[in-house]
Parts: structure tokens; C-alpha cells; sequence
């Protein structure tokens, strides 16, 4: 799906393309047995997600920093369709001790999980450390979603086994995650200020979340475990995420307003791949457009999403009282 596709909305192998809808890509598809975790489903496509995620039946459960915001979310979500399943549970992905909590309190609910929709992050953030003391766009992006989804994988396999439905896991990444640092993840500088780019950052963490969807599918597929583990690039959309470029996107998007999609648009890619039957038992894969398509030479590098597990254990390890699985409260 190249330049040419995304301008005028052609179609690619799956059927859709850069105009297709979250609506249309998941029309006639039937997610009433199905429940799903979105983070990040307060606005934007994440709030989308929910709603069409909701619209076709799933009984949805956001993962929301702020609450506020989750209330309105889940109230519009409501007001569209009375019968959407929604709850909300509190999450602040660039804490350790949040994830954790947010697990405990998943788990308290007895519910299966069939879907996770790593959708929410940060982006283009001033140099700033998380609580747990590692770079906020790292910590947000990747740390807190690989932590996540490692604590919620058991519940997603008894799922998968006792249900006999595929489950499947989606990272959104970016089409952002060609421009990072020279070696794609700085592991020996992840925290210097001095090399800090906001940019690359932020590409850095986006090519982690390929990187993590991929060696996580690697590691699913020698298990033998009937859950898929795929990344997506949603396009060009301005929302929140923006916040600290706002002004500086608006005046690029008024330059370049044929690549930039709507928020339906925007998350029709990511409804696509957790939805869709066409997608059933594809994984590793990255996603535009509602086709499959290549991601970057780095993002492609076996040893370096080896190397990055390796080093996102680690870090969690380092900084929690317990194993990375663990439950400790005081983390």
C-alpha cells in the first residue's frame, strides 16, 4: 500500500483501504462472545475502537488514565447504542504499580479475554522520566504495554483454550517507527538527556511495539497457543495525541490534507485485525490501511526484538519487588 493508495483510498488484497471505515471493515461481523481490553479508549481511535468494538457486541473494558474522560467516553458510547457493554478500570500505563492494579482489578471482574488493543500512548513528550525512573515515551508506549500484556497472557490463553476462539493482541504502532535513533533502541542510553530527541523517542517506542508484537508472536507460535500477536499503523490523524506539537500538525496537515484520515478512518485498520475472519491466524504481522504490509528493516530484526524482551524483563525486574508477574502493592 503505497503513496498512490493512501490519496485515493484504493482498495488493497483485503478489500479495504486508506477510506475504509472501522464501521465498514467490521460490518456483519458477530463480537458478542467476545471481550476485549482498549487502552487509551477515552478519545480518538481509541474511543472509536470501543464504540464500534461495542457496536458489534464485544463487551469492552477500557484502561483509562483519566477517569473523567472515561466517563464521557463510555456515556457517548451509551448514547449511541443502549445496549453496549462498557466498564472502566483506572490504568496509567508509565506506572508499574497502575498496570498492576488495573490486572488485580481485570481479574476481580471473572471475565474471559479474548482481545487486547495496546492503543494508548504519548507523543513528541519534553525529556521527562516515569515514576518508575525511565524515559516517559518508553516507559508509556512499550514498558507499559509488554508488562501488561504479560500479565493478562495467562488469562487470554485459558480463554483461547476453553472457548476455542482465536485471541488476538494488537500493538498500534506507526509508520514513525522508521525515524529512530541510529540503532533503533538506545538499551545503553535509553534515560540521556543529552541525546534525547523528542522525535526519535517516540519512533524508538514505536518500533518497540512491532518489536514486541513480533518476538510475542514468535514465542506464542513455539507454545503452540492459539493467540495472535500483530502491530498496526492507524495513519495520519489529529487528535490529542498532538498536544505538544498542536499548532506545528495543523499547519503541516493544511500542506498535506490528502495523507491525513478521519478518526473512523483512523481506526479501521486496528477494528480490522482484531475483527475480521480474513485475519484468522495471521500473526507477526504489520498492518496500514487494513492490508498487510513491510515495516522497516529494524523492525524486521529478530535479535533486536530477542534483545528488547530481554532488556524490558529486566528493567521490570529491576524496579519491582517481585517478578514481573507478581502482585506486589508496594511496587
Amino acid at each position: 500500500m503505497g503513496l498512490y493508495s493512501l490519496i485515493t483510498g484504493r482498495r488493497g488484497p483485503s478489500g479495504f483501504g486508506s477510506a475504509s471505515t472501522a464501521e465498514e471493515v467490521t460490518q456483519g461481523i458477530d463480537a458478542t462472545n467476545l471481550t476485549a481490553i482498549i487502552t487509551g479508549g477515552t478519545g480518538g481511535i481509541g474511543m472509536e475502537t470501543a464504540r464500534v468494538l461495542s457496536k458489534r457486541g464485544a463487551h469492552v473494558v477500557i484502561g483509562a488514565r483519566n477517569m473523567g474522560a472515561a466517563e464521557n467516553a463510555k456515556t457517548e458510547i451509551l448514547r449511541q447504542n443502549a445496549n453496549a457493554r462498557v466498564t472502566l478500570l483506572q490504568l496509567d500505563l508509565s506506572s508499574i504499580k497502575s498496570i498492576k492494579a488495573f490486572v488485580r482489578e481485570f481479574h476481580a471482574l471473572h471475565l474471559p479475554l479474548n482481545l487486547l488493543i495496546n492503543n494508548a500512548g504519548v507523543m513528541f513528550c519534553p525529556y521527562q522520566l516515569s515514576e518508575d525512573g525511565i524515559e516517559l515515551q518508553f516507559a508509556t508506549n512499550h514498558i507499559g504495554h509488554f508488562l501488561l500484556t504479560n500479565l493478562l497472557l495467562d488469562t487470554m490463553k485459558n480463554t483461547a483454550k476453553t472457548s476455542g476462539v482465536e485471541g488476538r493482541i494488537l500493538n498500534v504502532s506507526s509508520v514513525a517507527h522508521i525515524y529512530t535513533y541510529q540503532e533503533g533502541i538506545q538499551f545503553d542510553s535509553i534515560n540521556d538527556i543529552c541525546s534525547y530527541s523528542d522525535k526519535r523517542a517516540y519512533g524508538q517506542s514505536k518500533l518497540a511495539n512491532i518489536l514486541h508484537a513480533n518476538e510475542l508472536s514468535r514465542q506464542l507460535q513455539e507454545e503452540g497457543v492459539n493467540i495472535t500477536a500483530n502491530s498496526v499503523h492507524p495513519g495520519l490523524i489529529l487528535t490529542n495525541l498532538f498536544q505538544h506539537t498542536a499548532l506545528l500538525m495543523r499547519f503541516l496537515k493544511f500542506f498535506s490534507f490528502y495523507l491525513w484520515k478521519n478518526i473512523p478512518q483512523g481506526a479501521a485498520t486496528t477494528c480490522y485485525v482484531a475483527l475480521h475472519p480474513s485475519v484468522k491466524g495471521v500473526t507477526g504481522k504489520y498492518f496500514a490501511d487494513c492490508n498487510e504490509v513491510t515495516p522497516s528493516k529494524l523492525a524486521r530484526d529478530e535479535t533486536l526484538a530477542q534483545k528488547l524482551w530481554d532488556f524490558s524483563v529486566k528493567f521490570i525486574n529491576s524496579v519491582s519487588k517481585k517478578n514481573y508477574l507478581g502482585f506486589d502493592d508496594t511496587t
